[in-house]
Parts: structure tokens; sequence; C-alpha cells
């Protein structure tokens, strides 16, 4: 089998982050790399990382990227924009934080861009007025929900992109959101980390089990998680969802664009494929089309090469998604 019609497997650019603060060339270098060494054709790239001037790049600094990307076979699909809700202590107003955005949307015409990600709900009351501005750069606003942003956890942000009814904002799903088990190598920090071995057990074996939920929150909330994996834990509460496929059933026909959100290449119990495989099958039978974008979080904690993660994670999510003989469960 093959991908269906109209799916395009993509990178994100952040995965080259560690690459970024090395600082040993460029962002925009970085990020054309992906495609030089033929690991993806459509890339993701975010804004903040890659021009000087953010929020507002010169535009010529997009279209010469944009230029020698279509020299080496490329093009850029979705750009990661953001809101800076306050200004020195202060919240911005609702102009303000348009002021904040818009140049940021123009670049994103000017590299190319199909359309722009914000995190789901952010862009708040901003929303409606938008949609003139990305009908006229012929931008897509995807809105992106990951880890614990279910339908049931923010119903109202799910259900305004379906009022607004508009091919100029749709909803980006990212992957964590159905991790079937916990990435081995994060539980393997958390226990060198000194998390108790009892949880790190728990969290290993019933991961999806609302118990092991109230569980995380208990040691959390007596104080302890020690202070070296204190980031690392949250990931538990915030980046690593726990849902099924079928949670999600309502919003798939809102979905544009899809995160293949991957922490590190583990496939014990097909913990990477059943995701990937569920998401495809369901996707498919809504008539889906767009990028689907291989994007590692696990370089919080990993060394690992990211252009050699990407790439074999690129090779098994393409077996995985065109695999589509058997509904999910």
């Amino acid at each position: 089998m093959s991908l269906a019609t109209g799916w395009t497997l993509s990178a994100s650019a952040f995965n080259l982050t560690p690459e970024v603060i090395r600082a040993e060339r460029t962002a925009d270098d970085l990020a054309l790399s992906l495609v030089e060494r033929g690991i993806a054709s459509a890339i993701e790239i975010e804004l903040g990382q890659m021009w000087r001037g953010f929020p507002s790049p010169a535009e010529a600094d997009a279209e010469h990227f944009r230029g020698r990307l279509a020299a080496a076979g490329g093009r850029v699909s979705i750009v990661g924009v953001s809101i800076d809700e306050f200004d020195r202590g202060r919240r911005r107003t609702d102009a303000e934080r348009r002021a904040f955005l818009e140049p940021q949307l123009r670049a994103a015409a000017a590299v190319g861009a199909t359309g722009v990600r914000l995190p789901i709900g952010q862009a708040g009351a901003l929303l409606d007025d938008l949609v003139p501005l990305l009908e006229e750069l012929d931008l897509v606003l995807f809105e992106e929900a990951q880890g614990h942003e279910t339908p049931a956890a923010r119903p109202e942000a799910y259900a305004r992109i379906a009022e607004l009814d508009t091919p100029h904002v749709r909803l980006l799903l990212d992957i964590s959101m159905l991790m079937p088990a916990l990435p081995v190598t994060y539980l393997e920090q958390l226990d060198r980390g000194g998390i108790p071995t009892a949880l790190v057990r728990r969290l290993r074996d019933e991961w999806r089990d609302p118990a092991t939920h109230d569980a995380v929150i208990d040691l959390l909330r007596a104080g302890g998680v020690p202070g070296p994996v204190h980031t690392l834990y949250m990931n538990l509460l915030v980046r690593f969802g726990r849902s099924h496929v079928a949670d999600l059933a309502s919003v798939l026909p809102l979905v544009g664009a899809t995160h293949l959100k991957f922490w590190d290449l583990d496939d014990s119990d097909d913990r990477l494929s059943d995701p990937l495989r569920d998401v495809g099958i369901a996707l498919d039978a809504t008539g889906f089309t767009g990028t689907l974008c291989s994007e590692w979080g696990g370089q919080e904690w990993l060394d690992d090469d990211p252009w050699e993660m990407t790439s074999r994670h690129l090779s098994l999510a393409a077996g995985a998604l065109s695999d589509r003989s058997t509904p999910p469960a």
C-alpha cells in the first residue's frame, strides 16, 4: 500500500533545535538541510528561530529562503507563529496582539507557506477578525491541539473552529494525544532522576489508567518531584496524552494537518506504530488531505542525531500510515 491521495509527509525544522542553539550554522541553512539531505521536500519552520527582527522579520529574508528552498526541490508547508501575550508585564490588548501576529502572517505568505500554526484557542477574540486577512494572504490558520487538549477538555475551542466553517481555519492534530505508552527513554530519565520506583512502574505499565494520572498529581502536590527532573515530569500533565482515536471522532472532519509527534524510536508493543496506524485509518475515512509532519519532542532529553532520527521516523511513519486495512479499536 501507499499513502492516501493528497497526503504529504513533511519534517519539522523544530527537530533541529539543538543544532540551532549550537549556532554553528544559521537556522535557515539548517532548515534547508532537511531538503538537501533528501529527508523531506515539505518542511515546517518556526518563525521565532529563523530570522532576526521577530515578530516582524524582513519579507526579503523570507522570499530569499523560499527561492533557496525551491532550488533544492522543497517548500514550506506550515510556519509556527506565536502571540506574546505580555509586554513588560502588561497584558497586550487585542489590537496589540493582532499587531504582533500580522507581520508573522505576512512573512509566512512571503515564504510560500500553506498556513501558520498557533496553539488551539490562543487566537481567541482575534479569530473572526483574522479570517479576511487569512483570505487575502491565502493562508490557513491551523489551531494545534496536543497532549491533554482533547475535545472533552477544550470543547469551546473546537466548537469555534466548526462554527467559523471556513477552509482558512482548521485543526492541527498532534498525535501526542494518542499515546498508548510512554517513551522508554523518558521513563529511564525519570527513574534516574529520583522519581519513586513504584510510580515509574505504574507509568510504564498503566499509563492510560486514570488512577495513574491521580498518582502523578499527588506526587507533584506533595513536593516529591526532584528539581532536576521537575520540568521533564510536567510532560505527564501537558505534552503526553492518553486518549484513543475514537475520542476524537467528532472533530476529525476539522483536521487540516497532523503532527506525527515522536519522542524516541523504541516501538516496543507498537507504541509508535499503533497511533500512526489508527490516526491514518481514521483520517482516511474523513477524506483528509494535507501534511503529516514528523516532529521530534525527545530532544529535550536525548542527544541523538536529529537528521537520522527524523529520517528513521518518517520511514516508520510511511509504513504505518500506508497500512489502512484494520480499523482502530
